[in-house]
């Protein structure tokens, strides 16, 4: 294959979950641009029509689908859905999560249960329903599952939500060397802070501003800067990379010790 080739994703499918906002929607569009049909997923199904459309007035492909990452048979008739209508699919980002800000002490247990049902179960739930299929349909494929560089150093504040993540990078690791054998490749994305309508007012505050000044490339990225690193994940340039976690956050895990 020509290196000119490596990152093209013509005629593959592609389910990005979480695709109704911030990296989910962007992840979904750079997909699309790299040729792959593109099956967006998360609960507001009217957001992700209109996501739809846009793709499909640039020249691309794509489908909406409801899906609560929370719910096991809202993922497998998601999943079912995404196949019927685009082909198997053969690149997944795990993308779903939500946020979470309160100290260790004073997390309550529904927002510690509440988080780790999108964050971690989710992963698990839609992980486990698309490798089923890429094993079952022989075509081998992507699995991206998105953490977090809080998924190695901590800071205060966000013990539940780094938990999590750190959880994800281990269940990819473990999803990689049990899924190799059907041709499986499961990687981490693990971006730092990047500036998305749920951190812009954080990174504007003067926490933000100092917690910014500690990275050593002294900014939060920009989601393009995003593109490159998941595109060789979901593409043949990253065909013998399984169990991978690739941090993207400007030298920011350096700076935390």
């Amino acid at each position: 294959m020509a290196a000119k080739d490596l990152l093209s994703l013509q005629g593959k499918a592609a389910l990005v979950t979480g695709a109704s906002s911030g990296f989910g929607r962007h992840f979904a569009r750079v997909l699309a641009g790299a040729g792959a049909k593109v099956a967006l997923a998360a609960r507001r199904l009217d957001v992700l029509e209109q996501l739809a459309s846009e793709i499909r007035a640039d020249g691309g492909e794509a489908a909406a689908l409801a899906m609560d990452v929370t719910d096991r048979a809202s993922v497998a008739k998601a999943v079912a859905g995404a196949e019927a209508a685009l082909g198997p699919i053969t690149i997944l980002v795990n993308n779903a999560g939500v946020p979470s800000g309160a100290f260790f002490t004073k997390t309550s247990e529904e927002e510690w249960r509440s988080v780790m049902s999108v964050n971690l179960d989710g992963v698990f739930r839609v992980g486990q329903e698309v490798a089923r299929r890429m094993a079952a349909n022989r075509t081998g494929g992507s699995i991206i599952n998105i953490a977090s560089l809080l998924g190695f150093g901590v800071i205060k504040g966000l013990s539940t939500y780094s938990a999590t993540k750190a959880a994800v990078i281990s269940l990819t690791k473990s999803m990689a060397l049990e899924l190799a054998r059907d041709r499986i490749r499961v990687n981490a994305l693990a971006p730092g802070y990047f500036a998305t309508e749920f951190n812009d007012a954080y990174l504007a505050s003067e926490a933000g501003k100092r917690m910014m000044a500690r990275v050593p490339m002294a900014r939060a990225g920009a989601v393009h800067e995003l593109d490159g690193p998941l595109l060789l994940l979901a593409s043949e340039a990253g065909a013998f990379m399984t169990g991978s976690v690739v941090t993207v956050d400007g030298g920011h895990l350096l700076a935390m010790g």
